[in-house]
């Protein structure tokens, strides 16, 4: 005989059984959605070795992708609105399988900037797609845990290219290794297009559109993004690099980098997201981006005390990696009805902005050689962001406090 306990535990785990296809879904296309960008940078070496590729084109490339996905983001959160999360997410896995494909086959760098810029449109998508996907199909309490795990995919993302694809591209080719990524973007559009549900007609036509923005959270949250994404970018395009030209690594070793960080961002980005509780989250940027700003003191060492490089990988990926998905909670959290998929977007374009004004900034200072004074710059900039979530957290408790009485 069931007793009510039993039947409530059995409940408990029939929800959770029915969260983990969509959250593998979600962490997969976010995975997607720029893995061309982190591609370039585990193959940096590749490229600029046998395509001719300058350190500064390479920080180029970066800027192309984020400035074509922060133009484009305000208006694919109102696309997603309109034509629902499932539409979204196929053509987001298409469309980067198509980028892939373009940069698996550029000849030179006019190609792979115009690959890359399509890939922006995946990424413009990417976080209004899955934050909607999840305010339908995720219950309340556990949205936080599945933000942190869907976001973790840009790490996972990261894990790939910089091992398996990088350590691939030794045995088959660059080439090969993003044509790889490419087949199984599209094998990803076709799961998304069979696993999730049909989207249902957006209700009252354009009007939750217009709903005003959600007090003064996303113009603050954006700003931190953009200095956020300036010194992640730079990190993400440059890491692999300085290995190898500063301290000595091999192309496969160098890539290893990429994935270590990687790593260490699916474990920040899962662990802070499920303690950003409503009471908690608007502290925890600024909190991380002071571990950020250790992370880029221990690179900027590095120069002198090579060791320290692999501790600075994994402390980019705790802090600095981490402050992106507990934005998007925070969104999530605060987001007035009807407003979740631009609101998302709109933060996303301040962490698509600061990904490509980061790095070619980095890149001059790459191409002389003077790494450390470009480590101490992404510190600046990660110091920066942490001002403005300071200001915003201090600014957000005072008007908590003098609410309604």
């Amino acid at each position: 005989m069931r007793t009510a306990g039993t039947a409530a535990s059995s409940g408990a785990r029939t929800g959770r059984g029915a969260v983990r296809g969509p959250t593998a879904l979600l962490t997969t296309a976010m995975a997607f959605s720029m893995m061309q960008l982190f591609l370039i940078g585990a193959l940096g070496p590749h490229l600029v070795d046998r395509l001719g590729v300058s350190e500064t084109l390479l920080g180029l490339t970066t800027t192309v992708g984020f400035g074509t996905a922060a133009v484009l983001s305000p208006v694919g959160g109102r696309v997603v609105d309109r034509i629902g999360p499932r539409r979204a997410l196929v053509a987001l896995l298409l469309v980067s399988g198509a980028a892939l494909g373009l940069i698996g086959a550029a000849p030179g760098a006019a190609l792979l900037l115009a690959a890359v810029a399509l890939g922006g449109l995946p990424q413009a998508l990417a976080n209004p797609a899955t934050n909607k996907a999840i305010l339908a199909a995720v219950p309340a309490p556990e949205r936080g845990a599945v933000t942190g795990a869907k976001q973790s995919g840009v790490q996972l993302g990261a894990f790939a290219a910089g091992l398996p694809l990088a350590a691939a591209a030794g045995v088959i080719g660059w080439r090969g290794a993003v044509w790889v990524a490419a087949g199984a973007a599209l094998l990803a559009a076709l799961w998304a297009w069979r696993v999730l549900p049909a989207d249902q007609p957006p209700t009252g036509g354009a009007r939750p559109l217009a709903s005003a923005p959600s007090g003064g959270l996303v113009p603050w949250l954006a700003a931190f993004s953009l200095f956020l994404g300036a010194g992640i970018a730079s990190v993400n395009t440059y890491v692999a690099l300085f290995g190898a030209q500063r301290l000595g690594m091999g192309p496969a070793v160098a890539g290893v980098l990429v994935a270590v960080l990687g790593v260490a961002g699916i474990v920040g980005r899962v662990g802070w997201s499920r303690a950003a509780t409503p009471r908690r989250a608007p502290w925890l940027p600024s909190l991380l981006a002071g571990g950020a700003v250790g992370a880029a003191a221990l690179l900027a060492a590095a120069v002198r005390v090579e060791p320290l490089v692999w501790v600075a990988a994994v402390a980019v990926g705790v802090f600095a990696v981490s402050g992106n998905a507990v934005s998007m909670v925070l969104v999530m959290q605060r987001s007035a009805p009807g407003r979740a998929g631009q609101d998302s977007a709109l933060v996303a374009a301040g962490f698509f902005a600061g990904f490509a004004v980061g790095p070619p900034v980095f890149g001059r200072l790459a191409e002389d050689g003077r790494y450390g004074e470009g480590w101490v710059l992404v510190a600046v900039e990660f110091a920066l962001a942490g001002a403005v979530a300071l200001v915003w957290a201090l600014r957000d408790r005072r008007t908590t406090r003098s609410g309604p009485k």
